[in-house]
């Protein structure tokens, strides 16, 4: 099937082969639910694996984990090969890798909320421009103290601390509304229990853990466990299409390879683009635009073509495109949209074909050597070397089990971030608060206990001079006092007395 760089992925009249140096001008797989999309893709991460190179796909329908098993030969499938005319076919299995962002079918994948940026979560919260522009201005007070944003319970610390401070920083950024930031702390409140609090935290998925190759040298295909992921499509999409600027920001110019260092798959791929702000599509533009340059290859797969906007659709250069149903004027004018993106193939009309394709055929064209598109083919697509199925789940574990990754990101990691440092700045705060509250009760009960202790002199005071005015009314007292002073008096005289004498009787 391979042949050096050249895959041969199905024959119709001519056959079809896909030249991996042109895989990173991306691609596009199309059709209607249960016409073939699914081993189409799986066909594709085959290959690129067999070549060494790295695969990253979301496993929507939990069928695509069975890359690691090899598929068993029957007669129909005996019969496609034939048909097909596939030399030196052979049944096997790839290494995969299994990544979940909830942690139960794979390794847990983690980010921060600083690598996702304030564009890519105001989408996740589904905020509007002015909660966008206070999302901003969190992030860049958070960058100016040197705060880490790494989980949601950071943001939502600094979002406090931004509400307690906004008469500061809005003189600095602008009106920053109580009401604004209340919306947004709603929006982490139904983010985290959607999952948001499973994501995001440390340790943070490293880009170069998705571009391994095995011991044989087969390209590890990273499976992401999406069937839970998917019913919060917002997180899906958004996770996705993270990890898509990610490999951006962080892989260097490599120009075009002879084959890509990385093919990125975006399985329901209509959910990155619905209701997508201007400001963010413009990035998704210039990111499936420019990312060709660092050897990474992107392919949509999605149900119509329509779900992708032209400015996106028109930088798909290899295209399989399965049949589709025109049930309404809407998908009718779909399939004429499709057929007209074609280069025609004069053996047959191309709007027709797309409505009257079997399960396993599709409309095929990929880039010739010069970078042109090729003259479409109706092409039965090559059979998948894997099994067609889901992976048993106790072969599931082993591979997690088995992997390096397990002891890498299995357990979760809370390291001192704006969260910490926020709350230890309010308990400094509430601290000293405290401390002068209890200053000022301590001084009120010593001015009290000094009020009480000049009353109680006071009042002992008082009670002595009333006793001493009782007991003077008192008619004994009278008496006693005159005969005290009675006594005292005569006493005074006889000792006065005989102390003259004394000394009269000396002088003499």
């Amino acid at each position: 099937m391979s042949e050096g760089y050249r895959f041969t992925i199905g024959k119709g009249d001519e056959t079809v082969q896909l030249l991996s140096r042109m895989s990173n001008r991306h691609g596009l797989i199309a059709g209607a639910t249960g016409t073939g999309k699914t081993i189409s893709l799986k066909v594709l991460a085959e290959h690129f694996s067999e070549i060494g190179v790295p695969v990253f796909l979301a496993d929507v329908k939990g069928d695509l984990a069975s890359l690691a098993e090899p598929g068993s030969m029957n007669d129909k499938l005996k019969e496609r090969i034939d048909t097909i005319g596939l030399e030196n076919f052979t049944l096997g299995s790839f290494p995969i890798r299994l990544w979940d962002v909830y942690g139960k079918l794979g390794h847990p994948v983690r980010t921060d909320t600083t690598e996702m940026g304030p564009i890519l979560l105001s989408r996740l919260l589904d905020l509007n421009e002015v909660q966008t522009g206070i999302l901003h201005i969190a992030f860049r007070v958070a960058d100016e103290n040197g705060w880490l944003l790494i989980d949601l319970k950071d943001l939502r610390s600094m979002l406090q601390y931004l509400g307690d401070n906004r008469k500061e920083y809005s003189l600095q950024y602008g009106n920053i509304a109580p009401q604004s930031i209340g919306a947004i702390q709603r929006s982490l409140l139904t983010l985290e229990s959607q999952g948001g609090d499973i994501f995001f935290g440390e340790p943070s998925l490293e880009i170069k853990d998705l571009l391994m190759t095995d011991i044989n040298g087969k390209g590890i295909v990273n499976v992401l466990a999406s069937q839970d992921l998917f019913n919060s499509p917002r997180i899906y999409s958004t996770f996705l299409l993270w990890l898509l600027s990610e490999l951006f920001e962080q892989l260097p110019e490599v120009g075009d390879p002879e084959k890509p260092k990385i093919v990125f798959f975006f399985d329901e791929a209509h959910l990155l683009f619905n209701d997508t702000p201007k400001a963010l599509l413009e990035k998704i533009e210039l990111v499936v635009r420019l990312i060709r340059s660092k050897g990474v290859g992107v392919f949509f797969v999605t149900q119509n073509p329509a779900d992708i906007p032209d400015s996106v659709l028109g930088q798909l250069g290899n295209r399989i495109q399965h049949a589709l149903r025109a049930y309404t004027p809407k998908e009718q004018k779909a399939i004429k949209s499709a057929a007209e993106t074609f280069r025609q193939n004069p053996k047959f009309d191309v709007e027709e074909a797309i409505t009257q394709l079997r399960t396993g055929e599709a409309l095929v064209s990929f880039l010739d050597e010069d970078g042109k598109p090729s003259i479409v083919e109706k092409a039965l697509i090559a059979p998948p070397r894997s099994i067609i199925g889901t992976l048993d789940p106790a072969k599931r574990q082993a591979i997690i089990n088995n992997s390096p990754m397990f002891y890498k990101y299995t357990e979760p990691v809370d390291e001192e971030s704006a969260y910490e440092i926020i709350q230890a700045k309010y308990e400094r705060i509430v601290a000293q608060q405290q401390n002068e509250e209890d200053k000022k009760i301590r001084q009120l009960e010593e001015k009290e206990a000094e009020k009480l202790r000049k009353a109680r002199e006071k009042e002992i005071a008082k009670e002595k001079k009333e006793r001493e005015k009782a007991l003077k009314k008192n008619p004994l007292y009278k008496v006693g006092r005159t005969a005290v002073s009675t006594l005292t008096g005569d006493i005074g005289r006889k000792i006065a007395r005989g102390l003259l004498g004394n000394v009269g009787s000396f002088f003499k």
